[in-house]
């Protein structure tokens, strides 16, 4: 191109051909909806289940992390004497925060092992007791069992002597 802006050669130009259908041409311009006179709508993008959980997890992120001190200074902000106090309250206060988190961290992971342990000994107690109580169980069942037999036993005793006493009381009338 010149600086006129015209083509200074044929080569710079490039003939397209232009298909007469009208529904393979593209336009220019978007479909417009009949009451808009945007030339671009808006479409809230569609998000996916991924980027939906990412959304919720920094959400919550947000609402439980303590909020940081804004006016921190950096290293050499000590360095005036107008500003010393200032930044001592302000190194002050971002200690203090960092001391409550790593001992809010602390007992939570006290609890959760505590927690942890809870369940391991209620767990081996219950275990433990399952088995006595199948002890007692098989001890009570084998001293019905036992009962049973002397009953049983003690019945055709009763019956055998009914019987021999039957015999021996005819034997006495002769």
């Amino acid at each position: 191109m010149s600086s006129s802006g015209r083509p200074s050669a044929i080569g710079d130009l490039q003939i397209v051909s232009v298909s007469s259908d009208k529904t393979a041409s593209i336009s220019a311009l978007p479909p417009r909806h009949p009451n808009t006179s945007a030339l671009v709508e808006y479409t809230p993008p569609v998000p996916n289940q991924e980027e939906e959980d990412l959304e919720v997890k920094l959400r919550r992120i947000i609402d439980h992390v303590p909020v940081r001190v804004n006016n921190t200074s950096g290293s050499s902000a000590g360095s005036g004497s107008g500003d010393f106090h200032q930044y001592r309250q302000m190194r002050r206060k971002e200690q203090d925060r960092l001391a409550r988190m790593d001992i809010d961290f602390q007992k939570r992971k006290q609890v959760a092992e505590f927690n942890k342990r809870r369940e391991e000994r209620l767990k081996a107690a219950e275990e433990r007791t399952a088995k006595k109580r199948l002890k007692r169980q098989k001890k009570k069942q084998k001293k019905q069992e036992k009962k049973m037999k002397l009953e049983a036993g003690y019945h055709e005793e009763h019956k055998e002597d009914k019987s021999s006493d039957g015999s021996q009381d005819s034997g006495n009338d002769e």
